[in-house]
């Protein structure tokens, strides 16, 4: 009697565990235009709005920050959100681009 219940706990205990959700990177506030505006926001500024960046590069010779958050559940199902922006030399924003596949704003944003 003991082991039949002892193993019922353990399946659900593994069955919890593969549900589980996973998250990789910091969530971070969706942008708006007036968040972000190419030529005037810094990125000072970007970094009191969103928090360290979760990638730095460069592209096409300009400076970038990227923000990514990931959410992934057990069953195989990864949302996520990724903010792009490219600097300047006097780092300022030159232009941005934001995408994500969360339900919330998928569903605000098809409206």
């Amino acid at each position: 009697m003991y082991r039949s219940y002892r193993r019922i706990l353990s399946l659900g205990c593994f069955i919890l565990l593969l549900a589980g959700c996973i998250s990789v990177g910091a969530e971070f506030p969706t942008p708006t235009t007036a968040t972000i505006k190419n030529g005037v926001t810094t990125r000072a500024e970007l970094l009191q709005l969103f928090g360290s960046p979760t990638q730095v590069g460069i592209e096409d010779g300009d400076q970038t920050w990227t923000w990514v958050y990931v959410r992934a559940g057990g069953f195989g199902r990864a949302l996520s959100k990724e903010l792009h922006v490219k600097f300047t030399e006097q780092g300022i924003a030159r232009s941005y681009s934001y995408t994500s596949s969360l339900p919330e704003e998928v569903q605000r944003n098809a409206r």
